[in-house]
């Protein structure tokens, strides 16, 4: 049996229970496990001798993160291995670029004169320096693209309780307060710590498989035998988290059974429901414009197929829990549910979830839904 390349196969429950609760404490953000303060890297960083080149390291690699469908992002693991290096480029560039005297040289030097260690400058430095570089804190630099290659940055930290006000410190010494209007007109880095490095984003599985396309020049092949449902655009109406979180990291998630030609209830037990479930970044500048994606929900939608589980959440952490829930097929005229769990993680936003009927999707086929703070355009084709 053929399945979508974005499924993971799960074996059928034998229950069927309610959902289980969640965090519902959204706004506040767990602090980072190391030995040092956001606040205390932020202080760290505005108080080197950061210059023009320094700032195109940054410069280059947010672009880098964002030009393979992550956020504006520099995180401390590819600050050390590999300079000017965003997410997702790890494989192509081991190295990184080369820069006179890249970012991880000014804070070896700082750290190592102990700017980092409250007890000044010690024996614990190299270790303060291995944990910085192997933790999951970064440098988030929103609306860079507006960046005019000479201003030089304020450097703030994620206050991590949903403040959208914070301090922020200039790299002459000075201590300011900063907001997103703040960022938008001035160049401002943030540290916080990385949420979606662990995924795919849809650009990488676009590259890892040349058949998807390039975004909306994707071209799904049709038969008549074969129908497929595919997620056409997404728009989101809202941002989910404070703005020094960085953007909001969607993840659509959509159980079916596929393929299904089963005739008999002997048959039915031979097929386990699969899950599709992808990332989709929506950046701070995103927020309400219309984003072609055209990614694969059901490779192969059988008419037998009544019924979906579909579920759209805004990623925020927390631990690991599932959404328990049930979908149909139909055979000789007799609905026949089957069970599954969707993944999704405790402090996550909830933004849509439920069911869709095969009714529903023929009729607004193509036509834009709204699911919550989101819409999209879904098509079976």
């Amino acid at each position: 049996m053929k399945k979508n390349y974005l499924s993971v196969t799960l074996a059928v429950l034998l229950t069927l229970s309610a959902c289980e609760p969640l965090d519902t404490k959204l706004d506040v953000r767990p602090a980072p496990e190391t030995s040092f303060t956001l606040e205390e890297i932020a202080r760290l960083l505005s108080v080197l001798p950061i210059g023009p080149d320094q700032q195109e390291e940054v410069a280059d690699a947010v672009a880098d993160s964002r030009g393979n469908g992550y956020d504006e992002e520099y995180r401390m693991q590819d600050l050390f291995r590999s300079p000017g290096t965003g997410v997702g480029s790890e494989a192509v560039r081991s190295e990184g670029k080369s820069y006179e005297r890249p970012l991880r040289t000014l804070i070896a030097e700082a750290v190592r004169q102990g700017s980092l260690t409250r007890g000044g400058a010690g024996e614990d430095a190299e270790a303060l320096l291995d944990e910085l570089a192997s933790s999951s804190l970064q440098i988030y630099w929103p609306y860079s693209e507006c960046w005019n290659g000479r201003e030089r940055p304020v450097i703030t930290f994620d206050p991590l309780d949903g403040s959208d006000v914070n301090v922020g410190y200039t790299l002459d010494g000075e201590k300011v307060f900063v907001d997103e209007k703040t960022a938008r007109e001035h160049p401002v880095w943030v540290v916080n710590c990385n949420d979606d490095a662990a995924y795919r984003s849809l650009e990488m599985r676009r590259r890892e498989d040349p058949s998807w396309g390039e975004g909306g020049t994707i071209v799904v092949r049709s038969d008549k035998e074969i129908r497929t449902l595919v997620l056409r655009t997404f728009c989101a109406k809202r941002n989910y988290d404070s703005w020094f979180a960085g953007a909001s990291e969607f993840f659509v998630k959509c159980g079916a059974i596929e393929d299904f030609t089963a005739s008999t209830e002997a048959e039915l037990a031979l097929y386990n429901p699969t899950i599709s479930d992808f990332m989709i970044v929506v950046k701070r500048d995103q927020v309400g414009q219309e984003m072609d994606f055209n990614a694969v929900l059901v490779s192969e939608w059988s008419p037998q197929l009544d019924q979906v589980a579909f579920m759209i959440v805004e990623d925020d952490g927390g631990s690991q829990t599932t959404w328990k829930c049930s979908a149909t097929v139909k055979y000789n005229s007799k609905a026949y549910g089957f069970d599954l769990q969707i993944p999704l993680n405790s402090r996550d936003d909830i933004v849509w979830r439920g069911h869709l009927s095969h009714r529903y999707i023929e009729k607004y086929s193509g036509i834009p839904s709204h699911f919550g703070d989101v819409d999209i355009v879904l098509e079976l084709i």
